[in-house]
């Protein structure tokens, strides 16, 4: 029997790590809003690896700060290890990886959506959609409690029609043992919305206690941990260290032994899992000539003795997974506490999706997160923030909220979503980021504060710190222009210990920091200067110099870029009205629907003499206008 539950601005479905972000958003900028979860203990839970960030994922969760979001600080409060990677290269791909104690992530996230004011947080299962005149109302959960909303958002990961598979066993699952989600996903087909078949899997745990860790190689956090928010001040110093070791030929043959058992290799497997995070099968297959493959033991929090062997994902059967766990070194005595396994689920085709993660064809409902064929925690974070946040600008009466490609990774991964599609889950890399130098774990506040703030998600007090720091930069930059350094003894011993040219002349204190042996340390001891700078600050300044030739090429390609963005295309254009247009590409148009030039150049099948061919079009539509 359905009954009237209660009518909010905005309804969450799921409560991942999309659906926090999206609830949260919404309910900050002031939407009344309900959040929906098939279990209120695995709010934020970490079904896969116990870590958050890494290349280009850590600069996502630091945009998913500067915009008001909850990860970061989530994350920051909830690391046992924190790590800079890739700090022996340049600045556009280093990156924060951090080990996360799962149950204290959880704790830490369902506390903050508890206390939010205009977010309620509530136990159940969704099972169908209240639809009046093409549009979306609310939703309906199975004890047929109606909730009726102005938008509706779906983040439910890989919970729909899941199915996990272990060697012949499958079963109807969620992560973790979870209750599926099925008739909701019947149901969006019944609405003609497309869905695919995608799968993912796990590796198996295993007890700490029976590792010998002497036979692996310490991996430990930085002496000093940095935080992913641009708001934390006290960082974890007690961290504990991850372990590394490798699989070896025995491995492999146990492997290559038993690979029709596997689920991947059985013909079992239906969905298409992730090129860039193979399970060892396939890693074996693929990479034959390999002969190891490193698997890291990642601790899973400070009160549990569970690690997660990451390296090991697999659909193999339990009696396989023994043996293989046993053939890797640190691990012959290992007691293994849950198995991995494969999960296949349905994911919405995002070509469907507006770049603001509404569905084309469903005014008021959108999808964030897994569901929408990424993988990740901060892929789905990253989609969730911006789902929460255009849900609730609907109702509020406010205009979208879409970034584009040279302001975030969090506008490239949803332009190329909804833009190209994807054949497999979407994984983030820096190589997709056409502008990656400025799109940086460094400057994230800078790219995107204003944006936070101008939505009601960045405090008062927050955005006049983040004035005050974007003003000491340009008046330090500013101060080093007029500075000018000699070339005294104690210059030429500073340069001569840094392996850099003593000077000749005098120079600019700007033009000495371009070289790339110094640093605004160095030069701050030789200038003297009496003002203390903060830590950030002289990492602007840093690099800012260092690559402003770099820096201003860039921004040179975004604003000839952006002159396509800004051609946009007419909503009601006929694209079978326009000659000359490739079969293909007209096709492509027509299912994409881009809003600009600029996106229909991004779409696979349209090449430049279609996109020559769109902008003559639209331009004599105007100049008709213009006529008339």
């Amino acid at each position: 029997m359905v009954y009237d539950a209660g009518h909010y601005d905005t309804i969450v479905v799921g409560a991942g790590h999309a659906g926090v972000e999206a609830g949260l958003a919404a309910a900050r900028m002031g939407a009344k809003t309900l959040m929906l979860s098939l279990n209120l203990d695995m709010v934020a839970f970490m079904p896969c690896n116990p870590s958050i960030g890494g290349p280009a994922k850590g600069i996502v969760v630091r945009e998913i700060d500067a915009l008001g979001g909850e990860m970061a600080k989530t994350i920051d409060k909830a690391y046992i290890q924190m790590r800079m990677l890739n700090t022996g290269k340049g600045p556009a791909v280093q990156a924060l990886r951090a080990q996360a104690d799962k149950p204290i992530y959880i704790k830490e996230m369902k506390q903050t959506l508890e206390n939010q004011k205009n977010l309620t947080l509530r136990q159940g299962m969704v099972d169908d959609l209240i639809i009046e005149d093409g549009v979306c109302k609310g939703v309906i959960t199975e004890t047929g409690a109606a909730y009726r909303a102005e938008t509706v958002i779906i983040t439910t990961g890989t919970f729909m029609r899941g199915k996990v598979l272990m060697g012949d066993l499958e079963y109807e699952s969620g992560p973790n043992n979870q209750r599926p989600s099925i008739k909701l996903s019947e149901n969006l087909e019944k609405l003609g919305i497309e869905l695919v078949r995608f799968k993912t899997g796990t590796p198996p745990r295993v007890n700490s206690h029976t590792i010998d860790y002497s036979k692996t190689e310490i991996q430990p956090g930085d002496d000093k941990p940095q935080g992913f928010s641009y708001e934390t001040t006290e960082f974890i110093m007690d961290q504990i260290p991850c372990w590394l070791t490798y699989t070896n030929e025995f491995t492999h043959q146990i492997i290559n032994d038993n690979l029709g058992l596997s689920a991947m290799y059985s013909g079992a497997k239906r969905g298409t899992g992730p090129r860039y995070c193979p399970s060892i099968e396939d890693k074996i297959v693929r990479f034959n000539d390999k002969p190891r493959h490193q698997v890291f033991l990642e601790p899973e929090g400070r009160d549990t003795e569970e690690v997660y062997v990451q390296g090991l994902s697999t659909s193999l059967p339990e009696s396989v997974q023994h043996e293989i766990i046993r053939s890797v070194p640190g691990l012959e005595n290992a007691e293994m506490m849950r198995p991995g396994y494969a999960i296949e689920y349905d994911a919405v085709v995002p070509t469907q999706l507006w770049p603001t993660l509404e569905l084309k064809n469903i005014p008021g409902l959108f999808t964030a997160g897994q569901i929408n064929g990424t993988s990740g925690y901060e892929e789905a974070a990253a989609q969730g923030i911006m789902a929460g946040i255009n849900a609730a600008a609907k109702v509020l009466g406010k205009e979208p909220v879409i970034l584009d490609r040279s302001q975030g990774y969090i506008g490239v991964l949803i332009d190329d979503l909804v833009t190209k599609g994807t054949k497999e889950p979407y994984r983030l890399l820096t190589s997709r980021a056409e502008y990656r130098l400025l799109l940086r774990h460094d400057n994230a506040d800078l790219r995107l504060t204003d944006i936070g703030y101008e939505l009601g998600l960045i405090s008062e007090e927050r955005y006049q710190r983040f004035q005050m720091k974007k003003q000491l930069v340009e008046e330090e930059k500013e101060r080093l222009r007029k500075i000018t350094i000699k070339p005294t003894p104690e210059v030429q011993t500073m340069l001569e210990g840094a392996g850099a040219t003593p000077l000749r002349e005098p120079m600019k204190a700007y033009d000495l920091l371009k070289r790339p042996e110094l640093n605004y340390e160095l030069i701050d001891q030789v200038i003297e200067s009496n003002t203390e700078i903060p830590t950030d600050v002289k990492e602007q300044i840093d690099i800012q110099v260092k690559y402003e030739g770099y820096i201003k090429k860039a921004n040179e390609q975004v604003e000839r870029m952006k002159k396509m963005e800004d051609k946009k295309i007419p909503d009601d254009i006929d694209y079978d009205a326009i000659s000359g247009l490739a079969t293909e590409a007209r096709q492509k148009l027509k299912l994409v629907r881009p809003l600009s030039v600029g996106q229909a150049s991004r779409i696979s099948g349209v090449n430049p003499a279609d996109v020559s061919i769109l902008l003559v079009y639209i331009e004599q539509g105007r100049i008709a206008k213009i006529a008339n």
